[in-house]
Order: structure tokens, then C-alpha cells, then sequence
């Protein structure tokens, strides 16, 4: 039966664990909160819902498949408009490395399950997110309004996972939703203003700034841009900015709306343009308030190259298929990699010779030409024109993909098609002989039984004798009663003529075989 409760009453213990503050005080730092759980259990839905808008729509397949993060507002209990910072973080399991960023990022978690399915696979891979990053968490059970919701068996199965909330023996708060009409969406926007409220969240706004990358691109018409979230301190127009050995002046600056700003403070989502490199999606972001406190910066930071050595090592037996890969985002670079080592083949290994984020390059290209048979992939952008032109004077393919799984079966049929052959022997058969007639020319005139199986007239057999293997050869021709015939079944008389270099003799076992080709 469905059970339309949306919300367990937050436990005592919970609630008596830091006393509420009555005043807000100037340095209270708003919640950064991150939604997670299973692919299609609404996470985008739940954000859709709460910002307003679609962000599901331009995504292929789909999927969201670019974290990002969002500002909202929220009344609080005292009346007064909150803002809550959501990270977006996508629910495909290829982003296992994107989602435990985003949980060392928030402050908060909210686990989403549905109420019809109960735990997923990746809501356990959430939750161990979750508890890996130390962060208090919400469980969100929506799906309510479906026909087939039931909240007590959707409690029941987060128990068995050892996710133990409010009245089921735990003091996780939890909140039923309908994250499509939006039902109990407030109520959990509540909790999560009162889970802050325990966290005591601080901030200092008079420190340099400090944040994390949450992604970063590269496009060719503005440069290479990166989200960040601004963890502490204030970050100004006219500074400097340095993420490892990336850095960029504080020219252009936006919110996550994309409106141009010129200071932001803790807790706030921004976008920086005008990097000289690609920061790397998680490395922490330091600011300086000149140009040459930033440069040495960077040189204090041990540089690693963005691509890997184009040599590929021959291995014994096994086939090495060179990749190139080129995507528009970092983070979509690392899941691509993530689910490219999933793949396992004996006798074939995918191996990244170069990578990167942005176009195809001339380069990309011309290491290409040095490394036989390689692939190349350009996942969510595209090549520039002097790439484009050396690869059609040299007949290579640049690969064009915009979802994860459709380039994985890709390269998994690529890797059936390259993997050596293996010739297996499978016995078919059993046949004893009884009768040697006469050998003229290389060709033997024999008779017998199939005592096991069968034989095929033009089969190859292995002759035994006394359990000894002494030879091999072919059936030449079978005949039934002076029949031609092109099989004999388990427990039937013939004839044969083989050839053979060994004579047969009577009480000879034959072992019919066949060939086959196996990957």
C-alpha cells in the first residue's frame, strides 16, 4: 500500500546535538549541498524543481553528464530568504570520481532514493561517498506520487544497506518527495537549513579567497574557463587566481547564471575566464592579489604533463591499440577514462597515448601518423582546421562522440575486430576400428563403429593406440551400406576412406575434431 507520509519527525538526539542559535551571526557561511543516488531516481528532477528550470533537455541522451552548481533561496526559520548552494553532480556510475569530489565539496548530502525501487547500486557507491567525505546527510525517498511508491519498503531497503534513518533504527533525517510536482520539496529545504544550522558553518569574508574547481573547458571563442565554488574569503575583480600550475587575472567573472560580477564570497559558485591552462577538475584555487605572487605560485607547483608519451610498448601476445582522446571538459576526460579501464580483453589493451581537454590538434594529429593502427576520439568537441586537413591527407578517421556508452561499445567492437584469432580443437566423436580392407596410393579402405558422437566425412581425426596418440589424418569419403553419406551418428556402422602417413590398424581409435576460431 502506498504510504503518503513525506517526512519523519527529526530525532531527539539530532536535534539536542548543538543547540540552534536565536541570532545569525556575520560570519554564518550558507550550506553547500550535494544531491546523489542512483541514475534515474531524480536528482535532476529534484533540481529542475527547485531552481525552476530544465537542465535535463540539452544533454545528450538524457543524461547530465557536466557537474555544475546552482544558487537558490530559501526562507528560513526565522523568516528570512537563506541561500543554498546545490552542486549538480551526474548520476551515470561513470562519474564515480566526479560525485566523491562533489561530496568533499559539500557541506551537506542529499540521498536520493526512489520510493518504488529502493537502494541501487549506486546509492551504496553514493553513500560510501557520503561517508567517506564525513558530511551529515538527508535521505530524499521521491517518487511518492507514483502509483507503485511505498516509503516503508523504500526504509526497509535502506536498512538493509545499513543506512538506518528516523524510525528505523537510526537518526538520519529523511523526507518523502515528489521531486515531479514538488511535494515535501519545502520540507526538505527545511532540513537542510537545520542541519547547517547544527553544522554552525562558518565563514570569513575579510581573507583572501579559497575554492575548488568543479570543472573547467575549454571553448574557442571566450578561452578556457572554470566553475568554482569559493569555499572561504572573497575573491575581487583585479586578482589573481591559481590552481596548481593554471592561473588566470580576475577579468571576466560570472555567477552561476552566467551575469558578470565583480566580487563573490564563501559558499558562491563562479565562473572564472581566461585561464592560461586547464585546471583539473578538483585541485584546490588559491588567490593573490598581484600578478607576480601568482607566477610564483605556479613555479612552487611540481608541474605534470597533461599528456602521456607516445610510445607504445609491444607486448607478447597482446595487441595495443594507441588512443588519442580529446574532450570539452575535464571531468567528462576522467570518467571516459574511468570507463575505458573497465574493459578487459586477454589479448588486447586500449592504451591513452595522448589526452586532453579542448579541439584535436595538429599535434594530436601528427603523433597519430607515428603510432600504428591508433584511434582517435573527440568526445564533445571537435578538430581545428589544421588538424582536420592532416587527417584527411592521411586517411585517418577522427571518431565524433557525445555520449560515454555509445564510445565504449565502440571501442569494445573495435577490439573484437583486432584481437588474434585462437584456433581451438573440439573432439566431436569416437571411432573404433574393426576393419582394415586395403591402402592404395596414400588413401586406407577401413571399417568400423562410432561408439561416441558422431563423424563428418572431410573431417580431421587423431589416431590412438593404446591410449597413445601416433598420428592424424582425414576422412576422405563415408558410406552406409555402399551409401555416400556425410555424417554417421553415435552407435552406427561404416565405412571410410582417410588419408593418412600412418597405417590403421584394427582396434585403433579415431578422434574426430574440429577446428574453430575463437577471439
Amino acid at each position: 500500500m502506498t504510504n503518503t507520509k513525506t517526512r519523519g519527525s527529526i530525532h531527539v538526539s539530532f536535534l539536542m546535538a548543538t543547540k540552534v542559535k536565536q541570532t545569525i551571526s556575520n560570519n554564518k557561511r550558507p550550506p553547500i549541498v550535494v544531491i546523489m543516488g542512483h541514475i534515474d531516481h531524480g536528482k535532476s528532477t529534484l533540481l529542475d524543481y527547485i531552481r525552476k528550470t530544465n537542465i535535463v533537455a540539452g544533454e545528450a541522451g538524457g543524461i547530465t553528464q557536466h557537474i555544475s552548481a546552482y544558487e537558490v533561496t530559501h526562507k528560513g526559520s526565522m523568516g528570512a530568504d537563506e541561500r543554498i548552494t546545490f552542486l549538480d553532480t551526474p548520476g551515470h556510475e561513470a562519474f564515480r570520481g566526479m560525485r566523491a569530489r562533489g561530496a568533499h565539496v559539500a557541506d551537506i548530502a542529499i540521498l536520493v532514493v526512489s520510493a518504488e525501487d529502493g537502494v541501487k547500486e549506486q546509492t551504496i557507491e553514493a553513500y560510501k561517498a557520503i561517508k567517506q567525505a564525513e558530511i551529515p546527510y538527508i535521505v530524499a525517498i521521491n517518487k511518492i506520487d507514483k502509483p507503485n511508491a511505498n516509503i516503508e519498503t523504500a526504509k526497509l531497503s535502506l536498512a538493509e544497506a545499513e543506512i538506518y534513518v528516523e524510525g528505523y533504527g537510526g537518526d538520519i533525517p529523511w523526507v518523502g518527495i515528489s521531486a515531479k510536482v514538488g511535494t515535501g520539496v519545502s520540507e526538505l529545504l527545511d532540513t537542510v537549513l537545520l542541519v547547517a544550522e547544527l553544522a554552525e558553518l562558518k565563514g570569513d569574508a575579510g581573507v583572501s579567497a579559497e575554492g575548488i574547481i568543479i570543472e573547467s573547458h575549454m571553448d574557442a571563442k571566450i578561452g578556457t574557463t572554470a566553475t568554482l565554488i569559493v569555499t572561504n574569503g572573497t575573491i575581487q575583480r583585479g586578482s589573481f587566481v591559481v590552481a596548481e600550475d593554471a592561473m588566470a587575472k580576475v577579468a571576466m567573472m560570472t555567477d552561476f547564471a552566467g551575469k558578470p560580477i565583480t566580487t563573490a564570497s564563501y559558499s558562491s559558485p563562479i565562473r572564472i575566464i581566461g585561464w592560461n591552462g586547464v585546471p583539473a577538475v578538483g585541485t584546490i584555487v588559491k588567490t593573490y592579489t598581484s600578478k607576480k605572487e601568482a607566477e610564483e605560485a605556479v613555479t612552487r607547483v611540481k608541474r605534470t604533463p597533461v599528456t602521456t608519451p607516445a610510445l607504445v610498448k609491444k607486448e607478447a601476445g597482446v595487441v595495443v591499440i594507441p588512443l588519442i582522446i580529446k574532450t570539452d571538459v575535464s571531468g567528462t576526460l576522467e570518467a571516459i577514462e574511468h570507463e575505458l579501464g573497465k574493459i578487459k580483453h586477454d589479448r588486447v589493451r586500449i592504451k591513452i597515448i595522448q589526452k586532453g581537454v579542448g579541439f584535436v590538434s595538429e599535434t594530436d594529429i601528427k603523433t597519430v601518423l607515428g603510432a600504428m593502427d591508433a584511434l582517435v576520439v573527440a568526445f564533445h568537441t571537435k578538430a581545428d582546421s589544421l588538424a582536420t586537413d592532416l587527417a584527411a591527407r592521411n586517411n585517418i578517421t577522427i571518431h565524433k562522440f557525445n555520449i560515454i556508452y555509445k564510445l565504449t561499445e565502440w571501442v569494445e567492437e573495435i577490439i573484437n575486430e583486432r584481437a588474434p584469432h585462437i584456433e581451438v580443437s573440439e573432439d566431436i566423436g569416437e571411432f573404433l576400428v574393426i576393419r582394415f580392407f586395403s591402402e592404395q596410393k596414400g588413401r586406407q579402405v577401413i571399417g568400423g563403429k562410432v561408439r561416441a558422437g558422431k563423424i563428418t566425412s572431410h573431417s580431421h581425426f587423431k589416431i590412438m593406440r593404446r591410449e597413445a596418440l601416433i598420428g592424424e589424418g582425414k576422412v576422405v569419403e563415408l558410406q552406409q551400406a555402399k551409401i555416400k553419406c556425410a555424417e554417421v551418428p553415435e552407435g552406427t556402422e561404416c565405412g571410410m576412406m582417410i588419408e593418412s602417413k600412418f597405417t590403421i590398424a584394427e582396434r585403433d581409435i579415431l578422434i574426430p575434431y574440429v577446428v574453430t576460431k575463437k577471439q
